[in-house]
């Protein structure tokens, strides 16, 4: 028993208030049942398709069962916040080889630490109101089903290329999860997807990393091969990545639904350093100490330098031939680092030098 015993309709009324008013734009509640979407993970790395995201396995069924993750939990408040920046010309960027293309999501500060701080607030309201409860904060950080849970929550549902959707939305949107230990009521599902005939997604990507609707093979997914993957990209894969560096944002951009996508009003999330239009050879001359400096508190920061220089080097061997370029990698042939160095000597071979 909670030292307020709250009237739990009017509780559940008043965090989504509270929720849309910390800068959220949808907020949904659902219970701990995610069985159906247990099975789909089990199939999904049963298959291999996790790659070296050993993560995805490690917890067993602490991922889709949120009670056994966090002990007590009786509901999830699941909640949305848009990060589309804005006109940042990345089509455009896309179309220029010679340009570096950042992930939107990357774009801006670190989403992390925003949004888990106004999970955090809105509990402290909760607090507020009823006096202490049991609660988690997630924000991509722990091993949680986010999209399952966004989808059962209300939220929207899981598209074909294997995101959250919403039809006034899109998606691009972060989620961020409370666990919480009281039974409040729950939403309805989305219920039927939206996606219909419609393979746009699926037909778009560079490295046909789709195995079929709602089924991604992430060893082949540029996403996992710029920001995940730790090793030597495949030699068959590179020339499909182009000029994308960190993330790929392909198969959101041919959505239909993100033709309702509003523009962020964080202002965490507007592009830093240029990076919605730098030069692959301008980025590839950052020394680490410059690398450290402006990623600071940036998702890029994940990549780490190295995979930072080895996703240039791809992305430089794939652009058009210039002295810029050419005296890019020339600089970095006798990297200490073997993984660039041997990225670097494929570009230059891509270039005949």
């Amino acid at each position: 028993m909670h030292p307020a015993t709250p009237d739990l309709v009017e509780l559940a009324l008043a965090i989504k208030a509270w929720g849309r008013e910390l800068g959220f734009q949808q907020v949904g509640i659902t219970d701990v049942e995610l069985g159906e979407h247990e099975q789909h993970l089990q199939r999904w790395l049963d298959a291999g398709y996790q790659g070296e995201m050993d993560y995805m396995a490690a917890h067993g069924s602490k991922r889709s069962r949120p009670d056994e993750l966090v002990p007590g939990t009786l509901r999830v408040v699941s909640l949305r916040m848009d990060y589309l920046p804005g006109d940042t010309r990345m089509s455009e960027c896309l179309a220029q080889p010679e340009k570096a293309y950042v992930s939107r999501y990357a774009l801006g500060r670190d989403y992390h630490k925003l949004i888990r701080k106004r999970l955090q607030q809105l509990a402290e309201r909760v607090q507020q109101a009823i006096g202490p409860f049991g609660y988690r904060a997630f924000v991509d950080s722990a091993p949680v089903l986010e999209k399952a849970i966004a989808e059962k929550s209300g939220l929207g549902w899981i598209g074909k290329n294997t995101l959250a959707l919403n039809r006034k939305a899109g998606s691009w949107f972060f989620l961020g999860e409370l666990f919480i230990d009281m039974a409040l009521p729950i939403d309805a599902p989305h219920g039927s997807e939206h996606c219909g005939k419609c393979t746009a997604c699926l037909d778009i990507c560079p490295t046909n990393a789709f195995v079929g609707p709602y089924r991604l093979d992430a060893r082949r997914c540029i996403s996992y091969l710029t920001i995940e993957y730790k090793g030597s990209i495949p030699l068959d894969l590179r020339p499909l990545i182009g000029n994308r560096v960190f993330g790929c944002d392909d198969c959101q951009m041919v959505c239909p639904w993100n033709r309702f996508a509003r523009p962020t009003e964080q202002g965490d999330f507007q592009p830093r350093h240029g990076l919605d239009n730098a030069e692959l050879s301008e980025l590839f001359r950052w020394s680490e100490e410059e690398f450290l400096s402006r990623t600071e508190g940036s998702p890029l920061r994940r990549a780490g330098y190295e995979r930072w220089l080895r996703n240039l080097a791809v992305g430089l061997g794939n652009a058009p031939s210039s002295i810029p370029v050419i005296e890019a990698l020339q600089a970095r042939r006798d990297h200490p680092s073997e993984l660039v160095r041997e990225h670097v000597g494929w570009a230059l071979h891509r270039h005949g030098s």
